[in-house]
């Protein structure tokens, strides 16, 4: 892990990533490690990676933790704040990475896979934003991450397709409501042409929630490595 490079915003920030011990997760749990941030790593069934993420911190002298919970389970998440609270103080990072997703025509979906998609995507992003909704602090951050087929009529993605809408609809609203406490709610959408890799997701988190990006609010940032970064939507800054 790289030593820490403290964001001016960073220091005595905490930071929830769901998700944080594999892949995109595990990035974004990293980047805002090295800058400052007490992140909370958020798994679901792998103690050990998340174990792993969490020492590999301590090593580079920053402040982690594992917490485990099904992001869809509101009980679990509710435990997930908490604990954060009762081990930092409170929460002014929310980045929400967890999803699933399904490659098949409409015709050949299987519903039991098609409700379970929806459960940990729309649900799960729904049950982790109205706990960050009622936690983060004034001034805070909140993250989703939902994908570029949200925004694009592709053939075989049609369950996919519709929980990443559903994320997008959850993030421009959330914007909104939280924007008087100065909270602010973007979503990233990653994947359409050359997929941009889990580092380069974690550099537009870490811009977002810092102090150059936090102006933007009500956003789905589409970026891929062959179309580069897009925001769409309007800032927090603009009228309704």
């Amino acid at each position: 892990m790289v030593p820490p490079t403290p964001d001016p915003m960073g220091s005595d920030r905490v930071a929830i990533v769901t998700g944080g011990s594999r892949g995109v997760g595990q990035a974004v749990t990293r980047k805002l490690a090295g800058r400052g941030y007490s992140v909370v790593v958020n798994y679901a069934q792998n103690q050990g990676a998340a174990d792993a993420t969490v020492e590999e911190i301590l090593a580079a002298n920053g402040t982690a933790l594992a917490v485990r919970g099904d992001v869809a389970d509101e009980l679990d998440v509710e435990r997930l704040f908490e604990e954060t609270t009762k081990a930092f103080g409170g929460v002014d990072v929310v980045v929400h990475t967890v999803r699933r997703a399904i490659v098949a025509p409409a015709a050949d979906a299987d519903l039991e896979v098609f409700d379970a998609l929806q459960r940990t995507n729309v649900r799960g992003t729904f049950v982790v934003n109205r706990q960050a909704s009622w936690h983060l602090r004034d001034g805070g951050s909140l993250i989703n991450l939902s994908g570029v087929v949200g925004g694009q009529a592709l053939t075989s993605a049609a369950a996919h397709a519709s929980s990443n809408a559903a994320i997008e609809a959850i993030t421009r609203v959330l914007a909104r409501e939280l924007r008087e406490r100065g909270i602010t709610v973007n979503d990233i959408a990653p994947g359409l042409g050359l997929p941009c890799t889990p580092a380069e997701v974690a550099d537009i988190v870490a811009f977002l929630v810092g102090q150059t990006g936090h102006s933007i609010s009500g956003h789905v940032v589409r970026v891929d490595s062959t179309h580069g970064t897009q925001f769409t939507a309007r800032s927090r800054k603009d009228k309704p």
